[in-house]
């Protein structure tokens, strides 16, 4: 690998090893084996680096939400049952130690104190919203048009935010796939009621 590959496999190692607040240039560097001039060189700086790292991790993550490719082979695009495949993986992805989704809070928590960080995170923002319409829509990310990334994609990313805090403060109590699915069931048939009445009636 060249010194940009090793200094985003460096950071990331440091993200999952000490958060960002914690991380410094010259962890990165140490664990990398470069030098910090390679930070500003390739990366601009190294908020810029831990965000990209952080963003690739996700990626790396989010890929396992299909279940390798798996999720849509038996089941309809946007149908109940590939909502509950979906969120059955993304749960995985949460109950292993260490998980990286920890890192989400911590953005969350400190975005004031990483302004560099939140913002590049924000500028992915949107294409993560692209994606996630497909694993639950179908179809293929470039297709999805920027209103249904703003609408329906933000809705499923904060459904994913959501889960992420209830695993991260309090995972014997966090919902699983089947209760997520259980509650979409509830809205779709409450929805579906003259005057939307809820799950008791009026």
């Amino acid at each position: 690998m060249g010194h940009r590959e090793d200094l985003l496999e460096g950071a990331k190692r440091c993200l999952l090893a000490k958060g960002f607040a914690r991380t410094t240039a010259r962890d990165i560097v140490k664990e990398s084996g470069t030098n910090l001039a390679s930070i500003g060189y390739h990366y601009g700086s190294k908020g810029a680096l831990l965000a990209q790292a952080y963003v690739a991790m996700v990626e790396e993550v989010s890929d396992t939400f299909d279940g390798g490719g798996a999720v849509g082979s038996g089941s309809a695009p946007g149908s109940v049952e590939r909502f509950r495949e979906v969120w059955a993986n993304a749960v995985e992805t949460m109950r292993e130690p260490g998980s990286l989704w920890r890192l989400s809070m911590e953005v969350l928590a400190m975005g004031d104190q990483l302004p560099e960080v939140r913002e590049h995170l924000a500028r992915a923002q949107r294409e993560g919203a692209r994606g996630i319409v497909t694993l639950f829509m179908g179809g293929r990310d470039e297709d999805v048009p920027d209103s249904a990334a703003d609408t329906l994609g933000r809705f499923y990313l904060t459904l994913l935010l959501g889960l992420v805090a209830q695993w991260t403060f309090d995972p014997e109590g966090a919902p699983d796939a089947e209760a997520l699915t259980e509650g979409l069931r509830q809205v779709m048939e409450a929805a579906a009621q003259p005057g939307g009445t809820g799950p008791e009636g009026p």
